[in-house]
């Protein structure tokens, strides 16, 4: 179980940094293929229906998915011009964690890594690799640990979605298996939910 920290946090949102005269914060180091690919994404978002907007059966399975994991916090999350979390679990209010808001920027925390790599990132003691050790997200709110996986497009070929779980606790890499399969799971659901077809395995 996560501990409960004896003094509590105050409550946090992270922003997205927002676009001006229509540039946008990119993740990678070709901005040109990113905004291309972006555009992308949110013209396949639009076929799809999906808004950049909560949702509550998203919701629903974040929360299940961070229940059965046990971590504070779990999302599904869409790459837009921000990171909107259209599924998001976060601890009570009363709990003495930081609450996080819906947005947030293009190129905070791991999700953007697995948009990149386009495979699942496992980290269970994010301090235990010095590339991911500090973070935008880690220093606001202090996250030892994260697991995501990505949702594909195999219309685009395109990772449009993203489904993570991430906790201020550090987990052993026994049961890294297990929480890795969680998510993956729960990316599988999340697609299905939002009719995304994607890849066959």
């Amino acid at each position: 179980m996560t501990s409960t920290p004896s003094q509590p946090s105050p409550a946090l949102h992270v922003p997205a940094h927002r676009t001006v005269h229509h540039r946008i914060e990119t993740f990678t180091d070709d901005p040109e293929t990113e905004a291309a690919e972006m555009a992308t994404r949110l013209t396949r978002f639009e076929q799809l229906g999906i808004r950049m907007e909560g949702v509550e059966v998203l919701d629903d399975i974040a929360n299940d998915m961070g229940a059965r994991a046990d971590f504070l916090y779990a999302m599904v999350n869409a790459f837009g011009q921000e990171q909107t979390f259209l599924g998001l679990r976060n601890p009570p209010r009363d709990a003495g964690y930081p609450i996080v808001g819906r947005t947030m920027s293009r190129s905070h925390g791991y999700c953007p890594e697995v948009v990149r790599r386009t495979l699942s990132l496992p980290l269970p003691n994010v301090a235990a690799s010095p590339r991911f050790a500090s973070n935008h997200v880690v220093d606001a709110i202090g996250i030892q640990s994260y697991f995501g996986s990505p949702v594909i497009d195999a219309h685009t070929g395109l990772v449009l979605l993203t489904v993570c779980i991430i906790d201020p606790e550090p987990r052993t890499l026994h049961d890294a298996r297990r929480l890795l399969a969680i998510v993956k799971e729960t990316a599988r659901t999340a697609a299905d939910t939002l009719r995304i077809t994607t890849p066959a395995p």
